[in-house]
């Protein structure tokens, strides 16, 4: 159930991404003999509380027989006004960067998920996982969700953002592509990146560096985006995201700035559809 809700979800976000409204998916599956009609049920039970939930119709799609487990794939079709559909391309120099909720919660609640899944298979019958006290990290993982308070504010304040992506392979990632397909470079500072306080903790028992999670994690589904200059107070006033830099020039490069001023080049390093 959990897998059908993110599936449809995760699609609703590259909508919200371009300032947009998710309106229909059609969902096409592949199925093994080792899923029951209970597990297809599920999915698809998943998906309909997440159309319920943001106002999204199932309209077609496909189920076909498959040999190497199970395949989902959704379409998702939306809509938005003329004039204010927001790409990645349209950032410029001075724009303030900004990003909702926070980050690295949903990379963190991953790694809790495979150690414990680990530990289970050597303990055996009897065992209980120690999620207690990190439900925020599983949920972040296991049920994220859209953004499309975040589209309301923005429209709420009169703010329409000039680039915009959702954080599904890492900040790192998504910032540079803004800046490859708008021209530009860009600094953010270590100290304004949003992290949750158990992100923190679980980095810290991982012995994981937090900034690296924040960045490279990835699969956050929040909302990254550029706004001019001239809308510091509106954005500074929003309740669901936070400025985090600035874009440059594009011969000043891409890079964060620490808390002790040196300056580290961004990279990324999450995930790459198409790497071998």
């Amino acid at each position: 159930k959990h897998l059908g809700y993110k599936a449809a979800v995760v699609n609703f976000s590259d909508i919200y991404a371009m300032n947009g409204r998710p309106k229909q998916i059609t969902v096409s599956l592949g199925i093994s003999k080792r899923f029951t009609i209970e597990h297809i049920e599920q999915i698809y039970e998943g998906i309909k509380v997440a159309c319920e939930h943001y106002g999204v119709d199932l309209v077609g799609g496909d189920t076909s027989a498959s040999v190497t487990g199970l395949i989902i794939s959704i379409t998702c079709i939306g809509e938005g006004e003329d004039g204010k559909i927001v790409y990645r391309n349209g950032a410029k120099d001075t724009d303030l960067i900004c990003v909702s909720g926070d980050l690295g919660a949903a990379y963190m609640g991953l790694q809790l998920l495979e150690r414990e899944l680990k530990v289970s298979r050597d303990v055996g019958e009897g065992f209980e996982p120690a999620f207690q006290g990190r439900e925020y990290l599983l949920e972040r993982q296991l049920k994220p969700e859209a953004r499309r308070d975040v589209i309301e504010e923005l429209a709420e304040m009169g703010i329409t953002p000039t680039a915009m992506m959702d954080v599904s392979d890492g900040l790192s990632s998504e910032l540079m592509h803004i800046c490859k397909h708008s021209g530009t470079g860009c600094r953010i500072y270590e100290d304004r990146i949003p992290i949750d306080y158990q992100t923190a903790i679980m980095a810290e028992e991982f012995n994981m560096n937090l900034v690296t999670a924040a960045l490279n994690g990835g699969e956050d589904y929040e909302l990254l985006f550029t706004v001019p200059l001239v809308d510091h107070e509106k954005v500074a006033a929003m309740k669901s995201a936070k400025i985090i830099g600035r874009i440059t020039k594009p011969e000043l490069g891409c890079y964060m700035v620490t808390r002790d001023d040196n300056e580290i080049e961004l990279q990324a390093q999450g995930w790459n559809a198409f790497a071998q």
